[in-house]
């Protein structure tokens, strides 16, 4: 609750009191008993009620309400005060002479009763006092435990409510779902701080008499995400599109589904883990539906435990596995295919990781994570020092001169001592620039590109040769193409691989390699693994070939074998 809803700050003379009563004669008795101590606000009708209560409701201590008024019962208007999460908080003592309506005023929210004909002046005073401190007490206590925007509980409280209904309920099986908002801070953008205040109180109100109705507790535990702690359900498809009408309903006041809402299920969830953790895989189903609108819940399941599992055995081994050198770099031939027989041009250099207990890892299970928590840059900068000490040792040993393209990635890009180090490298094992190409993703120059290719365009100016790899998978325009700083497009693996489907299409294909034609660029296909193939990207202009057609990624010592066969230029 905000903070100006704590009832009494020392600096104020007077603690504020809302009167409903219609009959005069009443209303003037305890306008005379309070006045001295409280500043009075005075209303003769429902209507006068409400509108005092939506006007003064942050400095209201409290509201004293006669039953049977002109216009609107006093039931019914304790009801709506009691039902909106902003007047909620404002002790009601109901006056009436009619102690059969008191079980009725309870179980709607009101403290306590002041019967008539009023008790002695010194009795309505004491039931006042100690209604407003009893209330302030709570208050004071309500606003360290809630959210101050929708009234749920913070997120450290929530966490000792959750522990309590373990403890409660231990053979129940119980859920842990977290629920967030889509692309939230561009609602915030778009329609401004208040209407992203409002989707997020509707939400609170929502989720509060869901958990209300069914058992559980909820919290807002940040900025637009809600975690909700419950016995065991199956129907959140139902829960979430409720959730998603009344939230939408509420802040356009119309059906539009412009707030998305996605929610993580973890069921069933295992009480021997902490209950953080069992937010974590809540969060961990939520992710594997983020900007799906067609599938806006996930659920946690043990794969994703596994996953999960193996991410951190993998981070926890990688400062080990670089000691021991446990990485190991192939190496995969790229032919220039524009003579009448194929010429070994180049290699790719391509990392392996042999782990001790978990053997051969697949690059595809270990570089997205590292990318993700920015370890990439430490292996990308191993398979650099690795690929060019092996150049160096081609050179020395086997006098064959084979340049070798070593991947660079996004997060490697934004490094400030990357360009230093490469030439570090470089330096140290006397290469040439041009003898360590530089592939660069395609998706690399789309954000931040400004900085990203004026970095590149400081590495080719250097004399680096740079390769755009994955050209093709639909990230940069056509403009871009004739401002950056490359040297070949790489096409990208799949893009080769839907071609030459059982209904081969390659117009498209051809089409790519005629572009990069236009703008004198050389193309290299990958992931070439026939023939035909190598034929048809032939006769549409392809320049450079690399694929399982002429050899898989192969381990240094084996790739020198290769290379003793397929000699390309010796050094000169």
């Amino acid at each position: 609750m905000p903070v100006s809803q704590v009832r009494f700050r020392p600096a104020e003379k007077k603690r504020r009191i809302l009167i409903v009563e219609d009959e005069l004669i009443n209303r003037e008795i305890l306008k005379t008993i309070l006045q001295d101590d409280y500043e009075l606000v005075l209303a003769g009708t429902g209507t006068e009620a409400q509108n005092a209560i939506h006007e003064q409701f942050d400095t209201l201590s409290l509201i004293l309400l006669d039953l049977n008024l002109p216009d609107i019962h006093g039931l019914d208007l304790l009801r709506e005060t009691k039902s909106d999460i902003r007047y909620a908080h404002i002790p009601v003592v109901v006056l009436t002479a009619d102690s059969d309506a008191e079980v009725d005023c309870l179980s709607l929210g009101a403290i306590d009763f002041i019967p008539k004909p009023y008790p002695r002046p010194e009795v309505v005073l004491a039931r006042v006092l100690r209604t407003i401190e009893l209330s302030e007490d709570r208050d004071i206590l309500r606003w360290t435990e809630r959210d101050q925007l929708t009234g749920l509980y913070n997120k450290e409280f929530f966490y000792h409510y959750a522990a309590q209904l373990d403890a409660h309920q231990k053979d129940c099986l119980t859920d842990a779902i977290l629920i967030d908002v889509n692309s939230f801070h561009m609602l915030n953008e778009r329609y401004g701080k208040s209407f992203g205040d409002e989707i997020l109180r509707s939400i609170g109100k929502k989720t509060l008499e869901i958990v209300e109705t069914t058992g559980g507790v909820a919290c807002r535990s940040e900025s637009d995400t809600f975690l909700v702690y419950c016995p065991h359900r199956t129907d959140y498809d139902s829960v979430l599109k409720q959730l998603s009408a009344f939230v939408n309903e509420t802040v356009l006041g119309r059906g539009e589904n412009i707030v998305r809402l996605r929610m993580g299920v973890y069921a069933g969830v295992n009480r021997e883990i902490d209950i953080e953790r069992r937010f974590d895989r809540a969060k961990i189903a939520a992710n594997t539906v983020k900007g799906n609108f067609s599938r806006p819940i996930g659920f946690y399941d043990e794969s994703m435990h596994e996953a999960e599992l193996l991410e951190a055995q993998l981070i926890e081994s990688f400062p080990r596995a670089i000691r021991e050198r446990q990485f190991e770099v192939y190496y995969q031939p790229k032919f220039d295919v524009r003579a009448e027989n194929p010429v070994l041009s180049s290699a790719e250099a391509l990392i392996r990781w042999r782990h001790p207990t978990l053997g051969l890892v697949s690059p595809a299970k270990f570089i997205p994570l590292f990318e993700k928590n920015g370890l990439i840059y430490r292996l990308d900068s191993y398979v650099w020092s690795e690929a060019a000490a092996q150049i160096r040792c081609w050179k020395d040993q086997l006098g064959i001169c084979l340049p070798v393209s070593v991947n660079v990635s996004r997060v490697d890009l934004f490094e400030p001592k990357l360009i230093d180090l490469l030439l570090e490298i470089t330096g140290k094992n006397g290469l040439s620039h041009e003898e360590l190409l530089l592939e660069i993703t395609e998706s690399a120059y789309t954000e931040d590109s400004e900085q990203i290719v004026e970095k590149v365009r400081r590495l080719r100016g250097l004399g680096f040769r740079i390769e755009m790899d994955d050209f093709g998978s639909g990230y940069s325009s056509l403009n871009m193409l004739s401002t950056l700083p490359i040297d070949a497009l790489k096409l990208d693996m799949q893009f080769i691989r839907n071609a030459f489907r059982e209904k081969k299409d390659t117009r498209l294909l051809e089409a790519m390699i005629q572009l990069a034609r236009s703008f004198e660029l050389p193309t290299i296909a990958e992931g070439v693994e026939t023939a035909e193939q190598v034929s048809t990207l032939k006769t549409m202009g392809c320049d450079i070939i690399q694929g399982y057609y002429f050899s898989r990624p192969l381990p240094a010592a084996e790739f020198e074998e290769f290379l003793m066969k397929n000699k390309p230029r010796s050094v000169e």
